[in-house]
């Protein structure tokens, strides 16, 4: 069979097929991919759409970007272009991509320009990408633009090279979902032609970004970037195109490289040359180790150096692979030729001992049925292979002499004695030899390989005396019954190993099973906590019951470190402890017993390590004082539970951070606005007094009248417009801080609502006002001084929003369980996007000059004071005409007592 083949002893992968049905099920997705702006992704994938057009396809625009240049502006000519939806996003009107429009169009193939982009505030998707999936989904092919640097994963490298943040970015799960990506290259030289032609910017912003951005290095570097993410990218589809379709590799498109590695000290040193190798070649690579019949007896040590092996991989950026099978050679060859890869490293062959010496080396084997992938024996020199040392004595594997299993097999051939002495007769003394078999491999299977040996020998002896001619006597007569004797004997030794050989590999896939299963449940449990003390509880937890020890867990706290949670709870460390563990946080090590360093103190305190750093440490401890806590097998099981639980601790202090993060900018955003809102509300009013007053004292005796009461009447209407705003401060204090306690007695809302009228009659003095409150209302528990605050913000915030000579409407009305207070205005009505946002401190609408200015104050207070009160509090825009209204929902006051009853 040649190399591209079907091979009928591979089956495609589930993966792959998975992933073609998906892509099938889909619109197809073509990204143009450059290096930078200007290097002309735009004007190709126009140029691409026209030829679909000239096959029959239908074609339309979503949104193309031409930036003023004139041969991409010509390019449009000929297409049908959807029509942008138009959002007002605070007082702008902005254009974006019409989705809808283009579901409801569905054509063939949509151009969508620049995948990066961030939609405006009220879309549908907050980015663009988003928009292009929804596409796919609905069966609708998409071309679309996209510069290498925003790329998510290769934001940090462009932000290296060019000293730029790129905001804007694109996950790599929608690069990965491109069906095929087209590379735009254009060299630096060309590039920077075009910004000196002004093909790309306008002069003035072209020479800025040849001084700071578009200079040869940084072109070069985002260039290789480019070329690199499309091959990565066209790399990985030829591979799904592999495994889909069974064909056995390599096609040596592109490099991978395997290392082979076993527990003998060298394994290291093939990886560090692998992970070399690698890094050379700029290509993946994995570290595979064949688990076959031999592993099940592999000493602890031997075991731990596995292990140990495939974490150093891990560690150097290589892919960990554990495959179970027959022979060695056989699985690597099986996953090169599945994973296309195209160098295997392998260690040289060394002393081979005597029985193995009709045994094939691993290398020459793999060297005769490589095929085209490179084979690479390498001597891998033991003394620079030793890994790093864990820091921690192992406790030695509990051995004892079972004396109930070679009891038990004593019985075995009792029993094969009786049966023989009632079948010896009717049956040929040599089929006797079967049912002392019959003992041996039920030695084996129930007690292991050495009572079955042991039943071996002793069944032999009873064969021997009871049986063999002359019989009750250990002389054997007829040399027949010495080759029968000799044959059953080795048969029985031969069977006892096979059968003890698969119940230890049973055993061993038991133990894995079940661990397996408790690291899965282990790590669904933490993916489905929330807080830290959820984690840190179910981690000590499962650390006791797997590892049967008592468990501690510390955090960093104020500088040091402080026990959160044990199990069982205990939260006492001495000196000693306290200094292991602490040494054990700082130096990312293994401090305490049983480990190199203070070895003295009770527990043995292991870090809990990320990528980052040590996120806290693991304190163990049982019952049995003296000698190492673990066994190797314990240890790599404990890493597996460690390496879990960092990362899930890492995740919610990630997530706390964040939060952190978002109040402290909330803060910054609130103080901010009340600096602003000071320096403009407070000094407005102030100055205008200042005003008012000087010009009466400088003035007094040669102003009229009128002017004298013009100016006093500004003093104060000004001083009532402070005073309102230190009196929103002050409320708004009092809620933040919590210390809003409403004094709530029953209430007619008909009267509260005409006490804010009277109070707001001067700022409603040139607008027209309606009230229309039942006089049967139900009466309301709230507090009239907070009621009548609210009602008065909200006609102070109708008056200012509304011209003049317009109505404003008080309405109040009830159901069975809730009285409505609703406040209605003719004004301009709030724009959907502050929908959400109108009742958020600081939080002003656009408006226009010749709306007097608020503090952004009024209408968060009125949910406060409205909420405190038990209530709710809504806005929307009317639907009969113009204009906004807001609602206040009281709850009905049942516990009042009727007149009637009163009497």
């Amino acid at each position: 069979m040649s190399i591209g083949d079907r091979d009928p002893t591979i089956r495609p992968s589930p993966d792959a097929l998975l992933e073609r049905v998906r892509s099938e099920t889909r619109g197809r997705l073509k990204i143009f991919l450059g290096a930078a702006p200007g290097v002309g992704k735009t004007y190709e994938m126009l140029v691409s759409g026209h030829a679909k057009i000239a096959d029959g396809v239908d074609v339309v625009i979503g949104v193309v970007e031409t930036h003023g240049r004139k041969e991409t502006q010509a390019l449009l000519a000929g297409y049908e272009i959807i029509p942008r939806v138009v959002i007002d996003y605070k007082g702008r009107s902005l254009d974006e991509m019409d989705i809808d429009a283009i579901l409801a169009r569905k054509p063939d193939l949509v151009l969508v320009d620049e995948l990066a982009h961030t939609n405006a505030e009220g879309s549908r998707h907050p980015k663009r990408y988003l928009d292009v999936k929804e596409l796919l989904d609905r069966g609708i092919d998409v071309y679309s633009t996209l510069n290498i640097q925003h790329v998510e994963s290769l934001n940090d490298v462009v932000s290296q090279i060019t000293r730029v943040r790129v905001r804007e970015t694109v996950p790599d799960s929608v690069i990965d979902l491109a069906d095929d990506i087209e590379i735009i290259d254009l060299t630096p030289d060309d590039l920077i032609k075009r910004l000196h032609d002004g093909k790309v910017y306008m002069p003035g912003t072209a020479a800025r970004a040849l001084t700071n951005y578009f200079t040869p290095g940084n072109l070069t570097a985002l260039r290789e970037l480019a070329l690199r993410k499309t091959a990565q990218r066209v790399d990985d589809q030829l591979l799904t195109h592999m495994q889909a379709n069974a064909i056995s590799g390599p096609w040596a498109a592109s490099d991978r490289v395997l290392v082979s590695i076993d527990h003998q000290p060298r394994s290291t040193a093939l990886v560090r040359y692998a992970s070399r190798m690698a890094s050379r070649l700029r290509s993946p690579w994995a570290a595979v180790y064949v688990e076959t019949n031999h592993a099940v007896r592999l000493t602890e040590a031997q075991a731990d150096s596995v292990a140990a092996t495939l974490r150093l991989a891990e560690q150097l950026g290589g892919e960990a692979v554990t495959l179970p099978g027959r022979e060695c050679s056989e699985e690597l060859l099986r996953y090169a030729a599945a994973n296309n890869v195209t160098h295997i490293v392998v260690g040289a062959p060394g002393k081979t001992s005597w029985w193995k010496w009709w045994e094939r080396a691993e290398a020459d084997t793999l060297i005769r049925q490589a095929g085209e992938i490179s084979v690479h024996v390498i001597s891998g020199s033991e003394r620079d292979s030793k890994t790093a040392p864990s820091g921690v004595r192992s406790a030695p594997p509990a051995r004892s002499l079972d004396l109930r299993a070679y009891a038990l097999a004593t019985v075995y051939v009792a029993v094969a004695l009786l049966v023989g002495v009632v079948l010896d007769q009717v049956l040929d003394v040599r089929n006797l030899a079967l049912v002392f078999l019959m003992s041996v491999l039920t030695s084996a299977v129930l007690h292991g390989l050495r009572p079955a040996l042991y039943s071996s020998l002793l069944g032999a002896l009873a064969f021997n005396f009871f049986f063999l001619p002359p019989r009750y006597t250990l002389t054997i007569s007829d040399p027949e019954s010495v080759l029968a004797l000799f044959f059953f004997l080795g048969v029985a030794i031969i069977a006892s190993n096979l059968t003890a050989t698969v119940q230890r590999q049973a055993a061993a896939a038991r133990r894995r099973a079940r661990t397996t299963e408790d690291l899965y449940l282990f790590s669904k449990k933490l993916a489905g906590t929330g807080t830290l003390d959820d984690v840190l509880w179910a981690t000590a937890f499962q650390l006791a019951s797997m590892l049967k020890v008592r468990a501690v867990l510390l955090l960093p706290e104020q500088g040091t470190i402080a026990v959160k949670a044990g199990y069982p709870p205990d939260d006492t460390l001495d000196d000693a402890d306290i200094a292991a563990a602490r040494w054990a946080w700082e130096h990312n090590h293994a401090a305490g017993r049983g480990a190199d360093t203070l070895p003295g103190a009770k527990r043995l305190y292991v870090p809990l390590r990320t990528g980052r750093a040590a996120v806290g440490v693991i304190g163990l401890d049982s019952d049995r004082r003296d000698g190492p806590l673990l066994t190797p097998e314990q240890q790599r099981l404990l890493d597996a539970l460690a390496d879990q639980a960092a990362l899930a601790i890492e995740r919610i202090q990630l997530v706390a951070d964040v939060d952190r993060a978002k109040l402290a900018a909330e803060a910054d955003r609130l103080r901010s606005a009340l600096l602003t809102s000071i320096s403009h509300d407070l000094k407005t009013p102030l100055a205008a007094i200042l005003g008012a007053a000087g010009t009466l004292r400088d003035y007094l005796d040669s102003m009229t009248p009128d002017d004298r009461l013009d100016l006093l009447a500004t003093v104060v209407d000004e001083s009532e417009r402070l005073h309102r705003f230190i009196a929103n401060l002050l409320d708004m204090t009092r809620l933040e801080s919590g210390a809003m306690e409403p004094n709530a007695t029953p209430h007619f809302v008909g009267d509260i609502a005409g006490g804010a009228l009277r109070r707001g009659a001067k700022i409603l003095a040139h607008h027209k006002t309606e009230m229309t409150v039942a006089s049967d209302l139900p009466m309301v528990r709230v507090d009239a001084v907070l009621l009548e605050q609210v009602l008065f913000n909200l006609l102070d915030n109708a008056a200012k929003y509304s011209p003049e000579n317009s109505t404003i409407t008080i309405t109040g009305w009830a159901n069975a369980y809730n009285v409505f207070v609703q406040v209605s205005d003719d004004g301009q009505g709030i724009p959907p996007a502050d929908l959400e946002r109108i009742f958020d401190s600081f939080y002003r609408v656009r408006k226009g000059d010749q709306v007097r200015a608020g503090t952004g104050l009024g209408l968060s207070i009125c949910r406060g004071f409205v909420e405190a009160m038990g209530g709710t509090i809504s806005a929307e825009n009317r639907s009969d005409r113009r204009g906004a209204r807001f609602t206040v929902q009281l709850p009905i006051a049942n516990d009042i007592p009727k007149l009637d009853d009163l009497k």
